[in-house]
């Protein structure tokens, strides 16, 4: 055999770009085709080889002794002679004939090898994934389990080591132009340890059955190197309320990670993705919120979270000593971390984030505070009510939804009121708007806040739009108007109202009337009065005795015609 064998186009671990790979005796070596970083692997670092159908033909699969597993995508079917006589002859190892199950069912068995999680349908492989894809794992349900895989190379061990060969975890996915994010398994029933991993039922019957899905969650944890199984806890707190995402969580702090453990979820956190840390004081006076916001955001399911919000008791005091020897404060942590706390809870979880993750501890800006010498402003995000924070760069809401919008994206601000609401008069709105595109609105803020908010903003060189005076101005300016024209209209329509028959009497003239002249009687308010009346008074009084005789005799005969009344009958 020649010294080195060469082979062109070929992929490396689902890279977007081919290159060249040579084998030589001392190991082997693989070059991308446009320039750039070379792999090289050595020869006592291989631990066997596999051959099998892929995605860009036929693929060499390389297992290393240090767990790790190396792809090799893009050879041919008439290699494999070639390639067999190369890993026979230079390192020992025979190159294994993999046939995969192309059956497409999706019940199988799943086993757990050094390196990879394989699921076999009838004894064949069906697919398999490298622990050091994969980043998370959780109890999904009853019977399910959640496995979670690295985004854009986001991660690695909780110790901080690096997995195999991979300098992150992720890398391989993260290379295509769609990655898989998340896969489930439904793992009903019971089993032991020694199935799981692959070994022969019965083969101990001392082995106590468990819950197939439990330990399918514990031996994941254990071989993907996740959780504390990967490190030394530096510092624990436990039952944490946390409002994103709702629940409680137990805090396992690492060198260059956290770790979240809930009742269902389980989150393991990278140091790195760690972008903004804030502690900001709840306006009751009695709680701390610490907002974590990270890149890559949380994942749960389909929901993502960008922002952790834990919530602390401002009067609850902790005693903590760290688990880190004095060579480590002295050295990695000097003027970082201290060995032993005895303060508010609070303010020790934020010391060991700040030291452990390097990270700059942001507080609301000082020179703004509400009418109650609050930081926090009470409003709503649509139907969601919290607290807005003004920092010293950014607007920062919560608890949920959790945004952050920084003044750097703000084009201005709109003061407004919401029409036809009860309580206009009492609450306005505020409206931010972005400089790309799109807004953010805010509402039912405190009326005694908009001088105090407005200053703010314009301390910090926003440009803010005050629609509420304007429509005060205009309301105030449209009152007059209206009240100028109705005293206009009633001086030039006063003299032609209509007064009904008023109107007529002046245009027409009653024929039964008489004038003064013609009367017979006087009014009682003339001076004539006794003197005109005194020849008819007797007259007068006759014909009235006359009518009030006939009128009892009418009296007497209707009384006659009625029949008796009937006698009620005493009890």
């Amino acid at each position: 055999m020649a010294a080195i064998e060469s082979f062109d186009n070929i992929y490396l671990d689902l890279s977007k770009e081919n290159g060249k790979c040579r084998f030589a005796e001392n190991g082997l070596g693989w070059k991308p085709a446009g320039g750039g970083e070379a792999f090289t692997l050595d020869q006592g670092n291989i631990a066997g080889a596999q051959w099998s159908r892929a995605a860009k033909g036929f693929e060499v699969k390389i297992l290393q002794r240090n767990s790790g597993i190396t792809q090799l995508d893009g050879f041919a079917l008439e290699d494999y002679e070639r390639l067999s006589k190369i890993f026979k002859n230079w390192y020992s190892t025979n190159l294994e004939n993999k046939e995969h199950s192309l059956r497409g069912w999706n019940w199988g068995k799943a086993e757990f090898g050094k390196a990879e999680l394989t699921f076999n349908v009838q004894n064949r492989p069906s697919f398999e994934i490298p622990y050091s894809e994969i980043s998370n794992t959780n109890l999904a349900g009853r019977n399910e389990i959640a496995v979670e895989f690295a985004v854009d190379g986001a991660g690695k061990g909780a110790n901080g080591t690096q997995n195999g060969s991979s300098k992150n975890k992720g890398k391989k996915a993260s290379a295509g132009k769609d990655q898989l994010v998340e896969m489930r398994f439904y793992i009903p029933g019971t089993t032991t340890r020694k199935e799981a991993e692959g070994g022969e039922a019965g083969s101990d019957a001392d082995e106590e059955e468990k819950n197939a899905v439990t330990l399918f969650y514990d031996t994941l944890i254990e071989k993907a190197e996740i959780g504390e199984t990967a490190g030394d806890t530096i510092a624990t707190f436990l039952d944490v309320l946390h409002l994103t995402p709702r629940g409680r969580f137990d805090i396992d702090m690492y060198d260059s990670s956290f770790r979240l453990r809930g009742k269902t979820y389980d989150y393991k956190i990278q140091y790195d993705a760690v972008k903004k840390f804030m502690v900001l004081p709840k306006p009751d006076d009695l709680h701390f919120m610490l907002c974590i916001g990270l890149d890559p955001p949380l994942r749960q399911g389909q929901t993502r979270y960008p922002f952790l919000v834990m919530q602390f008791k401002a009067d609850e005091e902790v005693t903590l000593d760290l688990n880190i020897t004095q060579e480590e404060l002295e050295g990695k942590y000097k003027d970082r971390l201290q060995g032993h706390y005895e303060q508010p809870l609070h303010q020790v979880v934020t010391y060991i984030f700040k030291g452990l993750g390097n990270k700059k501890v942001t507080t609301p800006a000082k020179d703004f505070t509400t009418h109650r010498n609050q930081y926090g402003i009470k409003c709503s995000i649509k139907a969601s009510e919290g607290f807005l924070y003004c920092l010293e760069k950014a607007f920062m809401f919560v608890p949920k939804p959790a945004t952050y919008i920084s003044y750097d994206q703000t084009q201005s601000i709109t003061f407004s009121r919401v029409g036809g609401a009860v309580s206009a008069l009492s609450t306005f709105d505020i409206t931010v708007h972005l400089k790309g595109a799109g807004s953010s609105q805010f509402s039912n803020i405190n009326r005694e806040d908009l001088k105090a908010l407005e200053d703010f903003f314009k301390l910090k060189g926003l440009r803010v739009k005050n629609e509420i005076d304007e429509d005060a101005n205009m309301l105030a300016a449209a009152m007059r108007d209206e009240v100028m024209e109705s005293s206009d209209e009633e001086i030039a329509v006063g003299p032609k109202a209509d007064r009904g028959s008023a109107d007529e009497d002046e245009e027409s003239v009653d024929e039964d009337f008489r004038a003064e002249s013609d009367s017979d009687v006087a009014e009682e308010f003339d001076s004539d009065h006794e003197s005109s009346g005194s020849g008819s008074d007797e007259s007068d009084v006759d014909n009235q005795v006359d009518e009030d005789e006939e009128d009892d005799e009418v009296d007497e005969e209707e009384e006659e015609k009625q029949p008796p009344k009937k006698k009620k009958k005493a009890n």
